[in-house]
């Protein structure tokens, strides 16, 4: 079920003399989506939009037809927060837990947390990286994870803002322009401290044409056309009537004994589907003689 009619972008972009490429992502309609289902208070929203940008630009890493989904575990104020992308865009999400929790870093929302990525493709093998969400901001744990687990440097910037999360990713890529290593470092290290001099408030306003040319305007950037954003949740009629009707034969006959209509919400989107016995049971309906 889709709820948005425009889309928000994200944009790929490469430094034609250095071995880095990058990613940008602004996001309103779609978190205004993701907003919608609860009633989350602003700390929540804050750490939901951080997650959703977060994973926008990490799924634009996909090469196949998949998703990406991160999440966030821990047995403080968010026990849950979570956020899928598909490899076309397609973006759902929630958080559990005291969702008027109040603004705070990382380790106050999520104290000894764990942040979970998981890659899973239509076909092939599912991928799951674990790491401790050990620091104040999603961006450098995310940096963190992925130094260790890629072996390639990378660094987030995130921004969440009056109902706007955006987001900025580099990547050091491996050899391929620029050969010498002590070369390679130094720009690594000039690029990310460019980047550094972002706020959060540019990283939301500015358009991407703009932010990188304020960033990088000493140095040739090759923008590639945008990817298109939406929010979108696979829940249906279907999916949760077969919900249902995997529960025990038992379960379910006391289950319509309470209630002549079962109804089950989708906490992804909040959109409720209302069922009969017969529905679940077709060969249960009465008929006529």
């Amino acid at each position: 079920m889709s709820t948005t009619a425009i889309t928000d972008n994200s944009f790929r972009f490469l430094f034609e003399d250095a071995d880095v490429r990058g990613e940008t992502v602004t996001l309103h309609h779609v978190l205004n989506d993701l907003y919608a289902a609860h009633s989350y208070g602003d700390g929540v929203k804050r750490l939901l939009g951080e997650f959703a940008a977060a994973t926008v630009v990490i799924s634009n890493n996909l090469k196949f037809k998949g998703r990406v989904v991160l999440q966030g575990h821990s047995d403080g104020p968010v026990s849950l927060v979570m956020v899928e992308c598909s490899s076309e865009g397609q973006v759902r999400g929630l958080a559990k837990g005291q969702l008027d929790a109040p603004q705070g870093p990382l380790s106050s929302l999520l104290p000894s947390g764990v942040l979970t990525l998981t890659i899973e493709p239509e076909t092939g093998q599912r991928y799951q990286g674990v790491i401790a969400a050990q620091r104040d901001e999603l961006c450098d744990v995310l940096s963190d994870y992925f130094e260790q687990s890629e072996q390639l440097a990378t660094k987030f910037w995130l921004s969440t803002e009056s109902g706007v999360a955006a987001a900025l990713m580099l990547q050091q890529l491996p050899k391929q322009v620029v050969s010498d290593e002590t070369v390679r470092f130094d720009q690594w290290q000039t690029l990310c401290a460019l980047a550094d001099t972002v706020t959060g408030r540019e990283l939301i306003a500015v358009g991407t044409d703009q932010l990188l040319y304020r960033l990088f305007n000493e140095w040739t950037v090759k923008r590639f056309e945008p990817k298109g954003i939406v929010f979108e949740c696979n829940c249906s009629s279907e999916r949760s009537l077969n919900a249902i009707r995997l529960l025990p034969k038992h379960e379910i006959t006391e289950l319509f004994e309470e209630q002549e209509t079962v109804t089950m919400n989708c906490e992804m989107c909040s959109k409720s589907y209302s069922y009969s016995l017969s529905d679940v049971r077709p060969e249960e309906e009465p008929t006529l003689h």
